[in-house]
């Protein structure tokens, strides 16, 4: 409803004046509240009780809710700067099943029993398939990780023989440790120092100022096959830095991109070796992509393969059935003189830093891995620059038509079937989040984390923060059962969920309550006058 008061105004000014709904928005963004919340409505299986919840968006993207891009980058750092420097061994004992497990796996034993014997018997066993795929979903809520069958498809594999062209890596004998060496000075202190490690991929033409100097002859083809393919490079990586090193290597990595949007990689190191080494190994390392070839183009234009119900898809001037995936690596693989379609390097600019913990250069690591995580891989880009724009555009052009996995449907282009094809395919549109422009070609993870990293997970790093917020608040954690409640999505207009304005002022009134509580327990730990905080506040 519009204020009659400001009616009486002029135009301009009225124009001038902030929307209330927009000062809602920002008020909560200095909140930390999530700006795009997902409403969900949750049943209390104990009480019976529905109640709609707000759940954050979990963006990692500056642009979409920059509360929960902040509140992720925060969890971050404190993953890393919790994992760097360990001085004891992780624990990764895993706890003994308990009476609930036990009794989920026999049962699986049982129905897979009878489904074997219907298989045997020749008769139809999709019910006995539905009543497996429930079990093993219920297998994994109990808290038991992976499938009970293990791999059941056999692995593809060509020969581990090196290629002539990478030099052989020195190797020592693998201790059972993640910490690294300790060195002790003259004067008894023994120190546990790291590594901060930046990695780049190679040239493919001179650069000015972020973009090719001569873009006709920039090799955009390498480039876009390079950004598909590097978080394969940064696994061989990791395997041959842990060969060498003789020990289980852990890291905390984050990839961005280069002004030349190019991605490279920024890794965190538990322990130390020498930098010769370091760089031997990068010089070392490849990945090598054992794809079928993409030399030739055999279907273009409106000639494009055709789909048949329950065929797939034929050549639609033949008829002939297009072969299918695993066809085409079955050819790969019978022919002894075939290629990679495609090697991926390192380049030769390299950079290894060493680090000691609670120093000034450990928490500016620690801040420059987490710089770029609550962008998008095109947040570097100058809008003003048409340059770099249309270098990104040409990168873009030269990933249209590239497969970006065994599933993408430019493979249709080149005369074969996607894995799992299915109909409505056609090259060039491929969905896959390589293809998108906001990601220059790569499709991995933003930040790679070991294992043995902090001996936590992510969420356990969540839950510490929560669990000192509400003790620090008074109130007591939410119950650890996983199976007391129900969660279900609301659908779109639903009269029961109030609008998101209103939503947001609930939050932002909950967050002001939480911040007065929080300065309070500050003021009673530095001796302050609480009256005096509280007149402050009021004012």
């Amino acid at each position: 409803m519009t204020d009659p008061n400001h009616r009486a105004l002029p135009r301009s000014v009225r124009l001038s004046m902030p929307l209330a709904r927009d000062v809602v928005v920002e008020v909560a963004k200095q909140y930390g509240v999530c700006i795009r919340p997902v409403p969900l409505k949750r049943l209390d299986t104990r009480t019976g009780k529905t109640e709609i919840i707000d759940v954050p968006c979990g963006a990692t993207l500056e642009a979409k809710c920059p509360p929960c891009a902040r509140r992720n980058r925060q969890l971050r750092k404190a993953q890393c700067r919790e994992g760097w420097h360990l001085e004891a061994e992780p624990v990764t004992t895993p706890e003994d099943p308990n009476a609930e497990q036990q009794w989920l796996v026999e049962f699986r034993a049982d129905i897979q029993a009878q489904r074997d014997q219907a298989h045997e018997a020749g008769q139809d066993t999709t019910d006995l398939d539905a009543v497996i795929t429930g079990l093993d979903e219920e297998i994994n809520a109990a808290g038991m990780r992976g499938n009970v069958l293990g791999r059941t498809a056999p692995k593809r594999s060509r020969s581990t023989r090196r290629r002539q062209d990478a030099p052989d890596l020195p190797k020592r004998k693998m201790t059972a440790t993640t910490l690294g060496r300790t060195f002790t000075s003259s004067d008894g202190k023994t120190y546990r120092p790291s590594l901060f490690l930046t990695l780049t991929l190679p040239s493919y033409g001179k650069i000015r100022d972020g973009v090719p100097v001569d873009p006709e002859s920039y090799d955009y083809a390498r480039a876009a096959r390079d950004a598909l393919h590097f978080s394969k490079l940064v696994d061989r990586f990791v395997q041959n830095l842990r060969r060498v090193a003789g020990y289980d290597v852990q890291y905390f990595a984050a990839v961005e991109p280069q002004k030349r949007l190019a991605p490279h990689l920024h890794m965190a190191i538990r322990g130390t070796l020498p930098r010769a080494e370091i760089k031997q190994i990068a010089a070392a390392t490849y990945h090598q992509v054992w794809w079928p070839s993409v030399d030739r183009v055999v279907f273009d234009g409106d000639h494009l393969p055709v789909w048949e119900e329950g065929t797939g898809y034929l050549d639609p001037a033949t008829g002939e059935v297009l072969p299918t995936w695993e066809q085409a690596l079955d050819a790969l693989d019978q022919d002894d003189e075939a290629e990679p379609l495609h090697v991926i390097r390192f380049g030769q600019q390299i950079d290894v830093q060493g680090v000691l913990a609670g120093t000034p250069d450990a928490d500016q690591c620690i801040r420059y891995l987490s710089k770029y995580l609550t962008k998008s891989l095109t947040d570097t880009l100058d809008p003003d620059d048409t340059a770099q724009r249309e270098h990104a555009a040409r990168l873009a052009d030269a990933l249209r038509y590239e497969p970006c996995s065994p599933t993408c449907p430019n493979w249709l282009r080149y005369g074969i079937q996607p894995k799992n094809a299915k109909p409505g395919m056609a090259p060039g549109r491929c969905r896959g989040k390589a293809h998108k422009p906001e990601h220059l070609g790569y499709a991995g993870r933003r930040v790679l984390v070991s294992r043995k990293w902090s001996n936590k997970t992510l969420t356990e790093h969540k839950q510490d923060r929560r669990t000192w917020v509400l003790e620090a608040l008074g109130q007591a954690g939410e119950p650890t059962d996983p199976h007391r409640y129900v969660w279900r999505h609301v659908p779109a207009g639903d009269a029961n969920v109030p609008s998101l304005a209103a939503r947001l002022l609930r939050s932002v009134h909950e967050r002001q309550r939480w911040r007065a509580h929080l300065q309070k327990l500050q003021a009673q730990a530095t001796g302050q006058d609480l009256s005096a905080i509280d007149t402050e506040r009021a004012a």
